[in-house]
């Protein structure tokens, strides 16, 4: 059994700080994060790019007013479809 984590942050703007303070608490070097929705404004956050694997929608992508780190991979609906089947264990936080 694979002990990764894949986990997607769903939070509002005002949540989105507390979210990944609690996620420091939770990841691992085998999880996978997924930003999603506004928590995508917090791609450019110290606390995200220290993660190895950090992903966000294509659709959700375009909020952003600057260009995504380069270490942030955009996901379509299908990839990401994809990448939840890989995981025993998702976590939403929002």
């Amino acid at each position: 059994m694979s002990d990764k984590t894949l986990y997607l942050i769903q939070s509002s703007f005002q949540q989105t700080d507390a979210i990944l303070n609690q996620l420091e608490r939770l990841y691992t070097p085998h999880d996978h994060i997924v930003l999603m929705g506004d928590a995508v404004l917090f791609a450019q956050d110290p606390r995200v790019l220290n993660k190895q694997r950090v992903a966000v929608l294509e659709n959700d992508a375009e909020i952003l007013v600057g260009s995504l780190p380069a270490q942030i991979q955009k996901l379509s609906y299908d990839q990401f479809a994809d990448l939840v089947l890989d995981f025993k264990r998702c976590i939403r936080l929002n």
